[in-house]
């Protein structure tokens, strides 16, 4: 009897062992990282906005919450945690960071544009990696320190600008609710189909950047700068192309952010700035063309 319940108080210790083992330090990573993140279900997403940068296209100077939000994204897998990521870099800072990403065993999945004709031109590059996750976020610490990202949070400098757009008519046209963050109004629009990578689940969709974004910056009369991208299956990409430009939206990158997803997806990056609704109908008739869901 004594060997039995040795034996089982063994089997319990490990067992409790490996449920610790699977419990990420999820104050240590903030620690490592130098902010606190958001979290949804089981992801905490951390944002490393460009705000070093000032950043024009077309006469509009880019807010960082448009198109210079750089993000990780920390998801328990496999008995320590899976992280992905989308990193804003210009471009003499791409290969600095790069280096070190690969020295400390993190992969990379995907360096591209989203934008056409910004200055300074921005390149965004995507990262992935699994294992401990404080070990996980040092590296990356450590890699963004061989740019200018803003490895600091510093404390807002007055309240968020007001979103100068008739939000409730921008609700109804896209069909879920936006959302206001850092003067820009945000949509993230899940697709119906359920998405893996390396076997995981990527949910929620939103936090693991696989759900379409769509931005909208105010710049005046009811006008809004729009960029964002659309997560595509294949058989979407041209027919989205044709709904976005039949439009007068301008398609600016397609690209793939990813190595294993299943099914296999490409991101369509895309920007126009004129009449916020109008532009709500182009992008609306593009999501028509989509396995996306409407709230």
């Amino acid at each position: 009897m004594r060997k039995i319940i040795s034996a089982l108080i063994g089997v319990s210790a490990c067992l409790i062992a490996g449920a610790h083992a699977q419990d990420p330090d999820w104050n240590k990573v903030d620690e490592t990282l130098g902010r606190k993140p958001a979290v949804a279900d089981d992801v905490h997403r951390y944002g490393f906005p460009r705000t070093d940068l000032t950043v024009t296209l077309d006469g509009v100077t880019i807010k960082p919450a448009l198109a210079l939000g750089g993000w990780l994204a920390f998801k328990p897998a496999h008995g320590g945690a899976m992280v992905m990521g989308d990193l804003v870099l210009l471009e003499t800072e791409v290969n600095p960071v790069m280096a070190k990403m690969i020295a400390s065993g993190l992969e990379i999945t995907a360096v591209h544009n989203h934008l056409l004709r910004a200055s300074p031109a921005t390149f965004y590059m995507h990262v992935a990696g699994h294992g401990d996750p404080v070990k996980l976020a040092s590296a990356i610490h450590d890699a963004l320190a061989e740019s200018k990202t803003p490895l600091t949070v510093a404390a807002p400098a007055g309240p968020p600008p007001a979103i100068d757009l008739d939000t409730a008519k921008l609700d109804q046209v896209i069909g879920v609710k936006g959302q206001a963050n850092g003067g820009v109004y945000q949509f993230n629009v899940k697709r119906r189909d359920p998405i893996t990578e390396d076997g995981m689940l990527l949910t929620p969709v939103g936090a693991m950047g696989v759900a379409i974004a769509i931005n909208f910056q105010p710049t005046g009369g009811g006008k809004a700068a729009i960029t964002g991208d659309f997560v595509l299956t294949s058989d979407e990409v041209n027919p989205v192309i044709v709904a976005l430009r039949t439009h007068g939206i301008e398609v600016t990158a397609l690209h793939s952010h990813m190595l294993d997803e299943q099914p296999r997806l490409f991101f369509m990056h895309f920007w126009a700035n004129d009449d916020a609704v109008k532009l709500a109908n182009g992008l609306r008739a593009a999501l028509d063309k989509t396995a996306s869901t409407r709230s």
